[in-house]
């Protein structure tokens, strides 16, 4: 279904989803809790979240400026991995994106989800991170014990952050239930309210 907004309009909607997304994921990565595990941090990153409240393309924007503002501002010293915590962010985003429209009907709204969908995309983003990351930690590191078991010990950790952002998932969407008059406003994605 195509929007009936002027393209302007549209553009203008898309740049707000994504200066939200950007000011989430910076939140995210600053005042949530975050653990040392193995190679990295366990983050709760809240991606299939993300994606679900405003799009592909604004949540892909937000995951990848929040980050550089969180890096410029707080870790300057993972500046050099930049290029890599970004794909660690963006391909399960993007994997989870073409999961959604094979695992949702396309005339369900996003507030309509069912636990087992919201659990199924979620479980999809933390596994792509995860191994991401590994791809990532075995590039730079090799298939040393220290390090294989450094990366089943991390995996291991993010895979409790599974039984958390599902919940976040229909938390977030049950309060846009009840914020109808964000509905057409563009700083939700259309499809929260609406199939296509």
């Amino acid at each position: 279904m195509r929007s009936s907004k002027p393209p302007a309009c549209e553009l203008c909607s898309a740049l707000a989803r994504a200066l939200l997304a950007t000011l989430a994921v910076f939140v995210f990565f600053e005042a949530s809790p975050k653990f040392p595990v193995g190679i990295s941090e366990v983050h709760f990153i809240l991606g299939s979240t993300l994606l679900l409240i405003f799009g592909v393309g604004p949540t892909a924007i937000g995951l990848a400026f929040g980050l550089l503002a969180q890096e410029l501002f707080f870790a300057p010293a993972d500046i050099p991995q930049y290029f890599m915590n970004t794909t660690t962010l963006l391909v399960p985003l993007f994997v989870v994106s073409a999961l959604a429209t094979r695992l949702i009907a396309p005339n369900t709204a996003y507030v309509d989800l069912k636990y087992s969908q919201a659990l199924a995309l979620s479980t999809a983003y933390q596994v792509g991170a995860v191994a991401w990351m590994a791809f990532w930690a075995i590039h730079g590191q090799g298939f040393s014990a220290e390090n294989m078991a450094n990366i089943v010990t991390f995996g291991g950790a993010y895979m409790l952050v599974i039984l958390i952002e599902p919940i976040a998932d229909l938390a977030v969407l049950a309060g846009a239930k009840t914020l109808y008059r964000l509905e057409g406003s563009g700083l939700l994605s259309e499809r929260v309210y609406k199939g296509v």
